[in-house]
């Protein structure tokens, strides 16, 4: 599956008989899938089946779906009020002899209030089925052209990230093989200090001393912490080749991430080490600045 990008912009538009109908969708990030409809009056029917279909398409993001409908041409037709018609015949029965009793005129009838109403002609059921399902048909093709667009910025994360991830493997083995991890580097460091607290007083334990810097330096290494940014390293980058909605694991790996660089920074004794595992972090706030962006 291909990495996506929760921003990303679509627009899809058609004609249907008198009808002219427009989808815009916009998407940013979001924690969740939350999407936001704007539906003409008349058509809330169709949400159920929108958000059903943005959740099929999409796990990720806010996104904004709104619905344009427009009449091309307005057709009117006159309604009789059956009521008021046979009220007024009714009426006009109830005077006979006291009114002239001419046949009724068009004319008369029209200027009767709430005799005749005009208003837009109601288009059939067929009609409007036909409608609604190129409506929909157009919400499908503007949310695979959304999701086109969100997996090409997609791929331009993932090379971004890629990158990220392959600083952080080069900083780590910077550390791993930086001289002041050798053994022997360990051993002349730890004499001198045993030596230096030696140095003008006998009432320390030389072999308790001795103790107490070995325990310090096992303390003080670093191996676990490189071991779990390699393996780190490693799943970060299967995640971001796999690709899908893997936007939260990242998320988690990231964390996990700084979380070794800053045990790293505690534990060093050599300023060579220190300054990698700070560019580490800086490395490692870009690629989870970024993995924000994801899916």
């Amino acid at each position: 599956m291909a990495l996506q990008s929760m921003t990303g912009f679509a627009r899809r538009e058609g004609t249907t008989g008198r009808w002219r109908w427009a989808w815009e969708l916009r998407s940013v990030n979001g924690k969740g899938l939350d999407v936001r409809l704007r539906l003409p009056p008349g058509l809330e029917r169709l949400e159920t089946d929108v958000r059903r279909i943005a959740g099929e398409n999409f796990s990720r993001g806010n996104l904004q779906a709104t619905l344009a409908l427009t009449s091309g041409e307005s057709q009117l037709e006159a309604v009789l009020n059956q009521d008021a018609f046979a009220a007024v015949l009714a009426m006009r029965d109830k005077l006979e002899g006291l009114i002239d009793p001419a046949p009724l005129r068009l004319d008369t009838l029209l200027s009767i209030r709430g005799l005749v109403d005009f208003r837009e002609t109601q288009d059939s059921e067929e009609t409007v089925a036909v409608r609604d399902a190129d409506i929909m048909s157009g919400l499908k093709a503007a949310l695979s052209d959304l999701r086109s667009m969100r997996e090409q910025e997609g791929a331009a994360l993932a090379r971004v990230l890629l990158g990220h991830v392959a600083t952080v493997e080069a900083l780590t083995s910077t550390i791993e093989a930086d001289p002041s991890r050798s053994p022997q580097e360990i051993a002349a460091r730890l004499s001198a200090q045993v030596a230096l607290l030696m140095e003008g007083t006998g009432a320390l334990d030389r072999d308790r001393l001795h103790a107490e810097a070995a325990l310090l330096a096992t303390k003080a290494d670093l191996r676990e912490e490189i071991d779990r940014l390699k393996a780190h390293v490693a799943a970060a980058r299967d995640l971001v080749t796999k690709g899908g909605p893997v936007g939260r694991k990242l998320d988690f790996l990231a964390q996990e991430f700084n979380r070794e660089s800053n045990t790293i920074c505690s534990k060093s004794n050599a300023s060579a080490v220190t300054a990698a595992g700070i560019e580490l972090k800086v490395v490692i706030d870009q690629f989870r600045e970024q993995v924000q962006n994801l899916e």
